[in-house]
């Protein structure tokens, strides 16, 4: 099977694997079974990675008013259409928020193939999110107004320009531009895919995100484990253990600024090109009511409802003659559940005369050695794995072990 596909692959952070596989034949694994290759882990890979502080300029707010900031795309089911999403006004942490009320700011995005004018026009929704705490001295946040935007109707492999906000404010962003993805075909691939995993917001992450842009990616997937805010207690205070340093925390604490870091840091990327995330292990974040994930759900767009699934945890979408499934390891999976009942509709409707190479994603690994995480997931793989072969899945790619 020709694979004119380049994967990047950059997991976990620690390390980077480049994979250039223009006119290159690449078995798949319907020529298997093959061999496992295992490789020794390089102790000196390890190291201490630093948080990037609230001081440092590449985090913060430099926006007025309702502008918009933290941009990003992401993809829907198909080619013809993406999501755009952007948060407006000021986000609060403290002992007595008040929420922002997100119909007072639209949601508008203009667009076209030329810079000026931008000729098409979308609107979309809008939520604010809160993280709050049933314990006195915690602090409570509430979000910026998170803005989600859907366009339709694009050509495949098209450039884009557009920007994003509303027209009533005079707040808009600057104009920027996308790439949409092939039509589905045996032949039809972006240029390059970087997978990254773990990422965080440290100094290791700048030179992560500075490496993977130099190598101008055409899709980013990111599989799991974003900010690591539940590094964090509610004042801002950071460990590299959370259970080490604060045992005495009645409910595991998240600093919810760190997601608005992360996105201000990350928007140079994204905004750009389409990245989609699925959840990992540090997106739980549990709240007052036994809520989770809220963080996770309400900052990112996913082609869900595009795909067929009632979950921000798991969705599918296309990427040219690539297929990607993203599955969720923090939400039921048995075979009486949503997910696993999803799953088998979605692979039943994949063609592979369209989409050769099929991909799957989760967070937790279901084989690895590493001891702290060993068997964390088995029962996922004992439910899902043999639905995954009967279909034969090229490509797994896990985060969480680094």
């Amino acid at each position: 099977m020709v694979f004119p596909l380049r994967l990047f692959c950059a997991v976990a952070i620690a390390g980077f694997i480049f994979v250039d596989g223009g006119g290159v034949n690449i078995p798949s694994t319907l020529d298997g079974p093959f061999e496992p290759v295992t490789v020794p882990f390089d102790e000196s890979l390890r190291g201490n990675a630093v948080d990037l502080p609230d001081s440092d300029p590449r985090v913060k707010r430099r926006v007025k008013g309702f502008e918009p900031e933290q941009i990003s795309i992401s993809l829907s089911a198909h080619y013809h259409s993406v999501w755009i999403s952007w948060i407006t006004g000021e986000s609060q942490i403290g002992y007595n928020i008040k929420p922002l009320d997100p119909k007072t700011v639209a949601s508008v995005v203009r667009y076209g193939m030329i810079r000026q004018p931008l000729t098409h026009e979308a609107t979309g929704y809008s939520l604010v999110y809160n993280q709050l705490y049933p314990f006195e001295g915690l602090q409570n946040y509430t979000s910026g107004i998170i803005h989600h935007v859907r366009l339709t109707g694009l050509n495949p492999n098209t450039l884009y320009y557009y920007r994003c906000g509303d027209p009533s404010r005079q707040a808009w962003s600057k104009v920027d531009s996308f790439k949409t993805m092939p039509v589905s075909g045996p032949r039809n691939y972006p240029d390059r895919i970087a997978i990254v995993g773990d990422l965080g917001l440290t100094y290791n992450t700048t030179t992560t995100i500075s490496h993977l842009i130099s190598n101008k990616p055409n899709l980013v997937l990111l599989v799991g484990d974003v900010t690591y805010a539940n590094l964090y207690l509610t004042n801002g205070t950071g460990s590299d253990c959370y259970s080490c340093s604060f045992p005495q925390s009645p409910i595991h604490e998240t600093y919810q600024p760190r997601w608005d870091y992360w996105g201000r840091f990350m928007q140079n990327l994204v905004s750009k090109v389409p990245i989609m995330v699925v959840e990992g292990n540090h997106e739980i974040e549990e709240q007052a009511r036994g809520q989770t994930f809220a963080a996770y759900s309400s900052r990112f767009a996913f082609p869900s409802e595009e795909s067929g699934s009632s979950s921000t945890f798991y969705y599918s979408f296309d990427a040219g003659g690539i297929h990607f499934i993203m599955l969720g390891a923090y939400i039921a999976y048995n075979k009486s559940e949503d997910q696993y009942k999803w799953l088998e509709r979605d692979l039943a409707n994949v063609d592979r005369s369209k989409t050769p190479w099929l991909v799957a994603t989760w967070h937790p690994p279901w084989y690895s050695s590493y001891k702290a995480h060993y068997k964390e997931v088995e029962c996922m793989r004992v439910a899902m794995e043999e639905l995954l072969y009967s279909y034969g899945v090229d490509i797994v790619f896990n985060g969480h072990d680094f």
